[in-house]
């Protein structure tokens, strides 16, 4: 008497034979022994900017569609006829055009991929107070004592609302659930696009075992090599070792992957989860080694972050400066500032020198900024700005009211004029 929900119809009972829904016919059945026990969950938009993008273009619906910067940049994310096509997010432009020569290639719109991001967080907000969004596409859930509220499991509620965001936004998202949020997560990513996928706590570590490493948070390429070297291939062989052993080879987060491999995983759902940092960055067209031709590059970037954290009442402790180097090498550098700060100003003051403390001379192929150990700031007369940053902070206040009433180039900084000069 195994569980089963209907995704087309949403009939829930035991397991039918054939594997049809008894209600509708459709064969779109989820079932699993603790489908009606679990309420853990993480969603995950498909494709999303690329969608977005195909929404809105009927034309583009059959086409590889790739959402990046230009010819020197890299992909932002892509639909899946280029994924089919070896197009990855990450993957250096040139590369995704060489593989994928009749690919779309879109500029990102963030304007309205954060338009329709809030209108799917909406939806989750009202299921659960606890959500937790990763990005603008991503979020967990924790649907834990929700059933008398909305008359049906977790696995029910995530159906219909998985239904009601395809048919309501054009777009289409794809549902993990889990005993906790580590294996939600990979839940979400197994049958997409619009799949709904479960993974049981009694299931979890004979699930995990024959996978790769790579499939556990915070392994990258670098740290799977150096568990390769050390013998561990694949989950299974983690889960195996002695805790002891993880810990005193790779230190505290040898404990966390030992925890890991055996399905577990005991963070809860925080939708107070602060968020760690707001940055911009740009791929140039043509390499550049000059010092003042990459200042007026990370100018508006500057300006970009300090506009997102007066929009979002934070403000930054520490500046990032990110360099790309022709090889592809990321170089990062930071520094804390004397006080939180929301202003342009004080990003590129900061910055101007980590710049001019690294480029001397080596070409680069891209340069961000980024702000991080981020605050909560309450207002203009905050306690937080003091002496030349409050005084910035009027001034940027003043422009973005300016900007808000007669559009984003009423009104320009002297360095932005001196950047982009306007034409006569």
């Amino acid at each position: 008497m195994t569980p089963t929900l209907c995704r087309d119809c949403f009939w829930t009972g035991p397991e039918p034979q054939p594997r049809r829904c008894p209600r509708c016919a459709s064969p779109r059945l989820v079932v699993h022994a603790e489908l009606d026990r679990l309420t853990i969950a993480h969603m995950d938009c498909d494709a999303f900017y690329a969608s977005v993008e195909k929404r809105d273009r009927p034309e583009l619906r059959d086409l590889p569609v790739i959402v990046g910067g230009g010819k020197r940049g890299v992909v932002t994310t892509c639909c899946y006829i280029a994924r089919i096509n070896g197009v990855r997010s990450a993957m250096p432009m040139f590369k995704a055009l060489k593989i994928c020569p009749q690919a779309t290639v879109i500029k990102p719109d963030f304007t309205k991929y954060r338009t329709e991001s809030r209108r799917i967080m909406d939806k989750l907000a009202r299921l659960t107070p606890l959500v937790q969004p990763l990005s603008l596409d991503e979020a967990w859930l924790d649907l834990t004592g929700c059933e008398r509220l909305h008359g049906g499991t977790a696995a029910w509620v995530l159906a219909r609302v998985q239904a009601d965001i395809e048919t309501d936004t054009g777009l289409t998202v794809s549902v993990g659930l889990a005993a906790n949020k580590f294996l939600a997560k990979i839940a979400s990513d197994l049958d997409k696009p619009r799949g709904f996928s479960v993974i049981g706590a009694a299931e979890a570590k004979a699930f995990l075992a024959p996978r790769p490493v790579s499939i556990l948070p915070g392994v990258g390429p670098a740290f799977q090599k150096s568990l390769a070297i050390a013998g561990y291939q694949t989950v299974g062989d983690l889960a195996k070792a002695d805790p002891k052993t993880l810990a005193t080879t790779f230190g505290v987060y040898g404990l966390r992957l030992s925890q890991l491999a055996q399905g577990q995983d005991a963070r809860a759902v925080d939708p107070d989860q602060e968020r760690k940092s707001v940055s911009a960055e740009t791929t140039f067209n043509d390499d550049l080694t000059q010092v003042g031709d990459l200042e007026d590059e990370l100018w508006p970037l500057c300006e970009k972050v300090a506009r997102h954290l007066r929009k979002d009442a934070i403000a930054g402790r520490v500046a990032v400066l990110k360099l790309r180097t022709t090889d592809f090498r990321i170089i990062t550098r930071r520094r804390t500032l004397a006080v939180p700060t929301q202003t342009a100003k004080a990003l590129f003051a900061v910055a101007r020198e980590l710049l001019a403390a690294e480029a001397k001379g080596a070409a680069y192929r891209l340069i961000g900024i980024g702000a991080t150990e981020l605050v909560e700031a309450l207002g203009p007369a905050s306690d937080l700005f003091a002496g030349d940053e409050a005084r910035a902070l009027k001034s940027a206040r003043a422009m973005d009211a300016l900007r808000d009433k007669f559009g984003a180039d009423a009104v320009q900084s002297g360095r932005a004029l001196k950047t982009n000069p306007r034409t006569p």
